[in-house]
């Protein structure tokens, strides 16, 4: 396993130095995550900044995410290393996609490149040697053309024009390509016509052109069609045999088009490719005078390549979908009047209108107007959202997090059958649309523990095959049998072993499931998190706001004496009025639900006693509202042994109780509590019901309260009285006893005991961005509900990816013996190899018709 060490520059606002506690605390949460071996600070280099030295696999987390996971916690990481995040067209295959990594890796100061088959190139670069324009260049020779980079690499880009090309270089080539920047930015953005003209060509030049897109399809198509009525034309009698061996030329140009063409531009970089040896054997089979074997081979092995290019193709259309959600003009109001503007110009503050039934076209708060809100582009929720406007409309929501479900709205989703005036709280680029975007094609480009193992499998597999059929072609030299014998069986043995449906099995899985997920209102940041979602067998939840609503709710109200329900809440409501405890916002709130327009009197002469209760006047008489301690040290009207035992029943059933005195008098107590959520208990349900053995609660309140809550929506256990790093602690000890365990939370507080479990699942991620980030899965909607989903088409993934990898080896196993006994010929190898492609092709794109429960 390749290992990279890495120094980072890092600031930490208000620590004086290294040795700070911070810096210990802030190493301890990022070694804790996958594929993060240690972290520690660096030799001392005369450098005014701290530099944090990582030791990681690149593999398995990327130099960007590193610095994500710094950044939320509470770092700030200096700009050295670049990330790159750039869509081309004209890769056809995953086999190709390796190449162009292996490619992009050799130029100097590049860290990190992972090239996925659907077209996504994710680049990690050091600032100071290398920048855009190199990478630029080296993936054009690659004969691809850049469609249109990421906000990220636009942004950069932007910087990079502004500093006027200052980059230093370690050699000349770098300083020319990095002086030229600023003319790549202008190719790519400025020049709109000349760039459509250039991308329409590069296309042609990537598929042949004559047919467009589809060329290599109807390619293969051709060749299937000539082969076959030259077979059929072989039986006739009367018609001569160089008719039928036309036709098999013909179809050796057109099945061997692109096949030839990949070959010769690989071995001209000095690599060496399947698509070569495909070559080879057809051409062997020809040179035997098996041109319909030949052509047989040719005809699959291009229709195999054009479907697997089609399969990538339409998941890759799939995820692009959600680009297009977001409308590119805004409705701008300005001095009473609206005009139409694109949405990049859009400025935070600005208030746009939305008008009924049309998309929305930032993210922001509603300021006027009342509406429902398709959200399901976003947050997967099929009920559209109510929105209303905000209390205080003049007020900049920009920095906000907790900003309600009934005032917020996203870029992307559509407006119901009124008008929204909206206030704009974040620029296009920074969306939560943008971002989701931005993460999910990020999510293309990391690979999964399968296809990681799968890669180092054909690395070693690729040469061994070579070095058989080389056995082979000397076969005649052993036993008695012609060179032409022992060729044929070399080729054939070449074709069965050949790892093309293995190459595909995986990735074609992976961005299935992903682009499924993203449509679903769940992102899943890449193939790790999507297999390891589907074998984790226990979830830790956060208490408050993930398994709760997060507010407390009245849930009773207990009379004593004469008393009625009714007046005792009027008291309690009149006198919580005056405070502005949480608690008695609560009561209020429910207070007044319940009531249903009752008059209340108004209290006065509120005193209150911290973290025991209040005392205030009501008409003539003292109210005294609060728990038992209250009334500890009030006077001598203590409550009776049976109210204390009442109000000490309702606490151990998880309940915050409050006492309430009329002057000498106990006349009630009500109950406060963080109620589950409508969903908890189905939830937990339809968990258990898919195989989830183990659902503990970790929570800052106390045991009983805890125990409560669990008992009424079915946890396995509950784990009360948490500080934040005794969260993690349980994580660890979970971790030992189950191996694979999933965190669900909000992604803030949260953040360490996530980062320390398999899994880490943020609840709400569209209106966080910390969760957003730090994530591995992110639930889009503040709802539980969706987590069967995501869980359960992982495990159609993980499956799917299984069923892939045993039909893809089972075919080679069963036919390299099969063709070196002469069991099989080159047909029969052929038709059981290529079919083996399209079925995993096949099978993968499965995952994108996944139904939620």
């Amino acid at each position: 396993m390749e290992k990279l060490q890495l120094k980072i520059p890092v600031i930490l606002p208000q620590v004086p130095n290294e040795k700070d506690s911070c810096v210990e605390r802030l190493i301890q949460k990022l070694q804790a995550k996958e594929g993060i071996e240690k972290v520690h600070i660096a030799d001392a280099n005369g450098d005014d900044v701290p530099q944090l030295c990582f030791h990681y696999d690149p593999d398995i987390i990327s130099i960007d995410r590193i610095q994500s996971l710094a950044e939320s916690t509470g770092a700030e990481i200096t700009e050295k290393y670049g990330h790159l995040l750039i869509e081309v067209k004209g890769i056809r295959h995953t086999r190709q996609a390796r190449s162009i990594e292996k490619s992009l890796l050799t130029i100097n100061g590049v860290l990190e490149v992972s090239v996925s088959g659907s077209g996504m190139v994710r680049v990690e670069f050091d600032k100071g040697i290398t920048g855009f324009g190199a990478i630029k260049k080296k993936i054009e020779k690659q004969g691809l053309t850049i469609i249109e980079p990421s906000v990220d690499t636009e942004t950069y880009l932007q910087k990079m024009e502004v500093s006027n090309g200052e980059e230093k270089s370690e050699d000349t080539q770098d300083k020319e390509e990095n002086q030229h920047v600023g003319e790549s930015e202008d190719h790519v953005h400025k020049d709109g016509e000349e760039h459509n003209h250039k991308e329409g060509e590069s296309e042609a030049h990537a598929h042949g052109g004559i047919f467009g897109k589809n060329t290599e399809l109807i390619f293969a198509i051709i060749c299937g069609t000539l082969l076959g009525i030259g077979f059929g034309l072989s039986y006739v009698e009367s018609i001569p045999d160089w008719v039928s061996l036309s036709l098999y030329v013909g179809a050796y140009f057109f099945g061997g088009y692109f096949t030839a063409k990949e070959a010769i531009q690989t071995v001209a970089k000095g690599g060496f490719e399947i698509d070569f040896l495909m070559l080879v054997a057809a051409i062997g089979a020809a040179a035997l005078g098996e041109w319909a074997e030949g052509a047989l081979l040719l005809f699959l092995f291009s229709l195999g390549h054009a479907l697997e290019h089609y399969a990538m193709e339409k998941a890759r259309k799939s995820i692009a979908a959600l680009a297009d959600l977001a409308p590119k003009t805004a409705l701008l109001k300005k001095d009473g009047k609206t005009e139409e503007v694109g949405i990049e110009k859009l400025s935070i503050g600005d208030i746009i209108v939305v008008k009924p039934n049309s998309k929305i076209s930032a993210d922001g708060v509603v300021v006027n107007g009342k509406s429902s809100v398709n959200q399901a582009p976003i947050t997967g929720e099929s009920v559209p959202v109510d929105k209303i406007p905000v209390e205080d409309t003049s007020r900049d929501y920009s920095a906000d997090d907790d900003i309600k479900d009934e005032n917020r709205v996203f870029a992307g989703t559509i407006n119901g059958n009124n008008t929204l005036e909206i206030k704009v709280i974040k620029e296009a680029k920074d969306s939560t649309l943008s971002r989701l975007v931005k993460l999910v094609n990020e999510a293309q480009t990391q690979k999964s523990p399968t296809q990681l193992l799968t890669d180092k499998f054909e690395k070693y597999f690729v040469p061994s095959v070579l070095i058989l059929v080389g056995i082979l072609l000397f076969a005649f030299l052993v036993i008695d049998e012609p060179f032409s014998a022992s060729f044929y069986r070399a080729m054939a043995v070449l074709v069965a072993a050949s790892p093309c449906a293995l190459a595909i099995s995986t990735p074609s899985a992976v961005l299935s499931g992903v682009a499924r997920a993203a449509r679903g209102g769940v992102l899943i940041k890449g193939g790790r998190p999507l297999e390891d979602l589907g074998v984790i067998t226990a979830l830790a939840f956060d208490k408050t706001g993930t398994l709760t609503e997060g507010k407390p709710k009245l849930t009773d109200v207990v009379p004593l004496g004469d008393i009625e329900e009714n007046e005792l809440l009027k008291i309690a409501v009149a006198v919580e009025n005056l405070s502005d405890h949480p608690l008695a916002k609560a009561v209020v709130r429910d207070g007044k639900e319940r009531l249903k327009g009752t008059d209340i009197n108004d209290a006065s002469d509120l005193e209150a006693v911290l973290g025991k209760g209040i005392k205030a006047s009501l008409g003539k008489d003292k109210i005294y509202i609060g728990n038992l301690d209250l009334y500890e040290d009030l006077d001598e009207a203590k409550p009776s042994e049976e109210i204390s035992n009442k109000v000490k029943e309702l606490e151990s059933d998880g309940n915050t109780t409050m006492l309430i005195r009329r002057n000498k008098e106990y006349i009630g107590i009500i109950a406060l509590m963080d109620t589950p959520r409508e969903a908890a208990k189905e939830t937990l349900k339809k968990l258990k019901e898919i195989g989830i053995k183990r659902m503990i609660m970790l929570t800052g309140d106390n045991q009983k309260v805890a125990d409560a809550v669990a008992k009424e929506i079915g946890l396995t256990d509950a784990w009360g009285s948490l500080l934040p790093e005794e969260k993690v602690d349980a994580i660890k000890e979970l971790k030992e006893k189950e191996s694979k365990v999933a965190m669900v939370g909000d992604g803030v507080n949260d953040a360490p005991a996530m980062a320390n479990s398999t899994v880490g699942i943020a609840m709400g991620a569209a209106g966080s961005d910390v969760a957003l980030e730090t994530a591995d899965v992110a639930l889009m909607a503040d709802k539980l509900e969706t987590l069967p989903f995501a869980i359960g088409l992982s495990r159609k993934a993980k499956a799917i990816i299984k069923q892939n990898l045993w039909v893809s080896l089972g075919v080679v196993a069963l036919l390299i013996p099969a063709t070196i006994l002469s069991w099989a010929n080159i047909g029969i190898a052929v038709a059981f190899h290529e079919g083996s492609t399209l079925v995993v092709v096949a099978n993968a794109l499965r995952l994108l018709a996944y139904k939620k429960d």
